[in-house]
């Protein structure tokens, strides 16, 4: 399993379109087969970083994902949206792997 973290930088007075941005991302995404953790909006400290997180089983699974995720409507108005708006500074898409044990639900700590 590989998760993938994309950190963007917003422009911050255009918050609330990196909100809805976002929430088409919600429904798209699971819909074009990865497993979206979420996405994180600006709440405290810096206003310019925002966070989606997702997972998917391989890099060849990323690129077939990637190809439904640019057929799909829901998938092709946003990034129609976030090119029209510029409220996306930058994008930078890491991916990364597990190497400890899952984290939460047991005591301690």
């Amino acid at each position: 399993m590989l998760t993938c973290v994309i950190r963007y930088h917003i422009d911050p007075t255009k918050k609330e379109h990196f909100t809805h941005y976002a929430r088409n991302w919600g429904q798209a995404i699971p819909r074009c087969g990865a497993g979206l953790v979420g996405y994180f909006a600006p709440h405290e400290g810096s206003t310019t970083l925002a966070y989606g997180i997702y997972n998917v089983k391989s890099l060849a699974d990323y690129e077939a994902y990637r190809a439904r995720l640019a057929a799909d409507p829901l998938g092709q108005e946003n990034y129609a949206f976030a090119q029209r708006e510029k409220f996306l500074l930058r994008e930078d898409r890491t991916f990364v792997k597990l190497v400890s044990a899952p984290h939460g639900g047991g005591e301690g700590g």
